[in-house]
């Protein structure tokens, strides 16, 4: 797989990544063809995996090569750190503030953001192409932060991201398309909503690794950018989510966890 990669220059390299998550949110999204509904057992599961998934990739992808990287360049690390991670944080606050959408398994009247006619479908929709942003910018600045030439930027490092950022998504795309099947749409339309929540991540992508190429000083600030808005999707988000049966709480736990290390084993492995 690596040497595939290396084929590319780092832009290519990131829209060929982002394909693949956004390809695996496709395929979370195709169980509408296979079943009538999911365990939510099983589904927190899943939402719990992906958070701990997350959180490993802020840190082990983003944070410490962004602190790494920080050090090299001749920036004072911990207020390089600080500064980009709380900006990505503010920034999600604002769009979760400002984007209406509405999170699964609520009711239209609990919609997040401006209020609007939107219906149910597009809200589900607009809550996980929120949270995907981040993710599709924080692989194509891992990939972007390889082409900088920096020690602490490796390809497999980007590669790794990739992989854990695509596992996590299997679950997203389930969770938009089987609330709109269990309410009487299509299979057809359900997967289609479904995927598109993850068809903005290959553009986001293309512009975090032009963004850091064009602009190689901020390269720090923009991992730890990219980190911060990934912790805020997992700390307002899919934790809540994940645990909103407190009955499955101790087993979600340990899926949270197991994603954890998943993703641990996979940066530490190939980066």
């Amino acid at each position: 797989m690596v040497d595939f990669i290396l084929q590319f220059n780092p832009v290519m390299q990131a829209f060929i990544a982002t394909l693949f998550t956004w390809g695996v949110t496709a395929a979370g999204a195709a169980l509408v063809f296979f079943t009538r509904a999911v365990n939510q057992k099983l589904m927190d599961c899943m939402l719990g995996f992906a958070a701990g998934v997350m959180i490993a990739a802020s840190f082990w992808s983003l944070l410490a090569p962004g602190i790494a990287m920080a050090e090299q360049l001749g920036h004072t690390p911990w207020l390089t750190a600080v500064i980009g991670f709380m900006g990505g944080g503010i920034f999600m606050r604002l769009t979760d503030k400002f984007l209406p959408h509405l999170h699964p398994g609520l009711s239209v009247d609990k919609s997040e953001g401006v209020k609007t006619s939107w219906q149910r479908s597009t809200l589900l929709v607009l809550a996980i192409t929120m949270h995907n942003i981040p993710e599709g910018l924080a692989v194509g600045v891992a990939f972007g932060a390889v082409a900088a030439g920096l020690p602490s930027a490796t390809i497999g490092g980007a590669i790794a991201l990739a992989i854990g950022i695509g596992i996590q998504n299997f679950p997203e795309g389930t969770a938009v398309s089987m609330p709109l099947k269990r309410e009487g749409m299509s299979n057809g339309k359900s997967f289609l909503l479904g995927q598109a929540s993850g068809m903005v991540e290959p553009i986001a992508g293309v512009l975090g690794a032009l963004f850091v190429l064009k602009m190689q000083h901020v390269l720090p600030y923009a991992l730890c950018f990219a980190a911060g808005s990934m912790i805020f999707v997992v700390v307002e988000e899919l934790i809540p989510e994940s645990q909103r049966e407190y009955k499955h709480i101790d087993i979600v736990t340990m899926a949270t966890m197991t994603g954890f290390s998943v993703m641990m084993i996979l940066d530490v492995a190939l980066g």
